[in-house]
């Protein structure tokens, strides 16, 4: 299954980085389709978005407007869940562990309701390639045991869809995918 995923993610990547697609218009038609969980959620989970990425920024600017507060992940620990943290001031961001900018460790650690997930891949059934490291499946997986059940919303572009998402029993799936075509719910 690795060197199937491994292949896959190949694939993924150039056909993401061949899109025609401008990527700013894309993000603000997702947002405009988007239906917001009743209620609203309080804390929104989003990521930079980097390489390419589907840019959360519009979908968690209507999340903002109903009063959502935003939280970017932060790597505290290599091969442990993701930790949230208000994102407050970009100017104050500092490295993770991952070495990817977020805020420091005095910003607060909120609990998602609602997860914006970066992806490389993703099929009709809820199935999530990421780049591999894992994080975000034990992020899914430690949220969902420990208490109410965030949703899980996957931001892609409509050419990212693949038939099939090869799936191991630790891989988590979406409850959801925003492109710019639509918002699908699959749970």
């Amino acid at each position: 299954m690795r060197s199937a995923k491994r292949r896959l993610r190949g694939e993924l990547i150039a056909r993401r980085e061949a899109l025609d697609v401008d990527r700013l218009s894309a993000a603000r038609l997702a947002a405009a389709v988007f239906r917001p969980p009743v209620p609203a959620p309080r804390f929104v989970a989003a990521y930079r978005p980097m390489g390419g990425e589907f840019d959360p920024g519009p979908v968690l600017d209507r999340l903002a407007a109903l009063g959502a507060v935003a939280l970017l992940p932060v790597v505290v620990q290599k091969r442990g869940p993701l930790v949230f943290r208000e994102a407050g001031d970009r100017a104050r961001h500092v490295p993770d562990l991952a070495g990817i900018d977020g805020p420091p460790p005095e910003a607060p650690a909120r609990r998602p309701d609602l997860l914006l997930v970066p992806l490389l891949g993703f099929d009709a059934q809820g199935g999530r390639l990421g780049y591999g490291g894992g994080y975000y499946d034990r992020t899914l997986a430690a949220l969902r045991q420990a208490g109410p059940r965030p949703l899980a919303v996957g931001l892609a572009f409509s050419g990212q869809e693949a038939a099939n998402i090869p799936m191991a029993s630790h891989d988590a799936r979406l409850d959801a995918i925003l492109t710019e075509t639509g918002y699908r719910l699959f749970t």
